[in-house]
């Protein structure tokens, strides 16, 4: 099935795409490679942008749900930059930043949010990737998580 399947299978809704800003774009092609600027969480159920540290002001299990909602801004992204994820043929890189005490050590665990979204979407032979998860003393905008992609796409439609 493709991307666009799964997410409408999945009741995925989008949010809506990044803008660029400043100097700078949510996104960049470059051959069959796009890289996508980090991204932080949109706001949540509440309407409120997640702000503060993941294992001070928000449990591990609400970082998941935090990089989860980082990573449907990302996928918005990308598909506004190449205009169907079913043009992605592999998700290559994930970095994935979290916003944490210095005894917090799970980061990877928060960051899961994001490449599990990714496995569902694309699934495992598109979908896994390789990651880095690393924890930062802060991040722009108090964003508990901050997160970007590098996938490679195949030809337009």
């Amino acid at each position: 099935m493709s991307a666009e399947g799964r997410l409408r299978d999945l009741g995925i809704a989008l949010p809506a795409a990044t803008g660029p800003g400043a100097n700078r774009v949510p996104a960049v092609t470059t051959g069959r490679l796009v890289y996508v600027s980090g991204h932080g969480p949109g706001p949540g159920p509440d309407g409120h942008v997640p702000a503060g540290k993941v294992g001070r002001d928000h449990t591990e299990a609400e970082g998941y749900v935090i990089a989860r909602s980082v990573g449907l801004g990302l996928l918005a992204t990308l598909r506004a930059e190449i205009g169907s994820l079913d043009r992605v043929t592999r998700v290559v890189k994930v970095l994935g930043m979290v916003a944490c005490p210095p005894e917090f050590t799970t980061m990877h665990k928060v960051i899961d949010g994001c490449s599990d979204l990714f496995v569902e979407v694309f699934g495992p032979e598109i979908g896994r990737h390789a990651r880095s998860a690393v924890g930062m003393a802060s991040l722009p905008l108090d964003f508990p998580v901050e997160i970007e992609v590098i996938v490679e796409i195949g030809p337009g439609a």
